[in-house]
């Protein structure tokens, strides 16, 4: 084993300081988050809450789970992201095993048209009419079907497909595999990695649905959290106003908080099952012969 100079060692420390620092960065402000929403409000109205609680308390979380709008809300939220992200990998997964196979003769002009999508985003009114028209407006669907395909998870596909080994794809048409067979028995099993990256970025973009629908929907009984997230932030004050005439302790900063936590825990819980693809996924390697 080769001896690292001094340099290389002062090096390695300084990245794992760095990175050390960029963790804490993103790690403490929700840990903040959490403790304000399990204080009591006079410790946070007092500012004495850093990232433990104050004199714990479930009150916000009590309120927010007898909310029965906001677990409708969980529930729209649910239903998108579980079928957007059936629908989404669907779509990408063809159309990125057509732009990785040699014989579709015009891939590249299809893939300069994918890129230039991600440059220039379509005007909101023709996209609003385009959604009106075919008659996806105020509907689930509007908060999926617009969000089919992300030109950079296809491009994340496509390049894990392209690195495959031909000679598989090709020694399984031989054996009279069709391309829809070979894809599915043969590309998918080598692609978990990749598929696993593609589909939790595509669980996070659907879980946090906002544009689309507040852009696309207008019955409140369609609103995904965010949109009720929204709801509850902005109105906090007219929602404390109506809880203190109970009597109950409940404080703006302390049910905002309760509301973000409520939202984001459900996707954060997905991760750690997904780590291990994910991490495969994010280097995506070649495939040894």
């Amino acid at each position: 084993m080769k001896n690292r100079t001094i340099g290389e060692i002062a090096a390695g420390y300084s990245n794992h300081i760095l990175l050390t620092l960029a963790a804490l960065t993103m790690i403490l402000p929700f840990i903040n988050v959490i403790a304000i929403s399990f204080s009591m409000p006079w410790a946070v109205s007092a500012n004495k809450v850093s990232f433990w609680p104050v004199d714990f308390t479930m009150e916000s979380y009590n309120y927010l789970l007898s909310k029965s709008d906001l677990w409708r809300a969980m529930g729209v939220n649910v239903f998108v992201t579980v079928a957007g992200t059936a629908f989404s990998m669907l779509t990408t997964v063809m159309l990125a095993y057509s732009l990785s196979r040699p014989e579709f003769l015009i891939r590249k002009p299809v893939v300069l048209g994918i890129i230039f999508t991600m440059i220039f985003q379509p005007p909101m009114i023709p996209y609003f009419l385009t959604i009106k028209n075919l008659g996806l407006l105020d509907t689930v669907w509007a908060m999926i079907i617009p969000s089919g395909i992300s030109a950079f998870n296809l491009i994340i596909l496509r390049t894990f497909f392209i690195q495959l080994s031909g000679e598989i794809i090709e020694a399984a048409k031989i054996d009279g595999c069709s391309d829809f067979r070979a894809m599915w028995n043969i590309v998918m099993p080598l692609s978990k990695p990749a598929l696993a990256t593609v589909g939790l970025f595509y669980a996070v973009t659907y879980w946090n649905v906002f544009y689309h629908a507040v852009l696309f929907i207008r019955s409140s009984d369609l609103y995904p959290l965010q949109v009720k997230m929204r709801e509850y932030i902005s109105d906090t004050e007219n929602i404390i106003s109506g809880i203190n005439q109970t009597g109950l302790p409940y404080n703006p900063d302390t049910l905002k908080m309760a509301v973000l936590v409520f939202a984001t825990i459900p996707i954060i819980a997905v991760y750690p099952f997904l780590q291990k693809y994910f991490v495969h996924g994010m280097t995506i390697g070649s495939v040894k012969e």
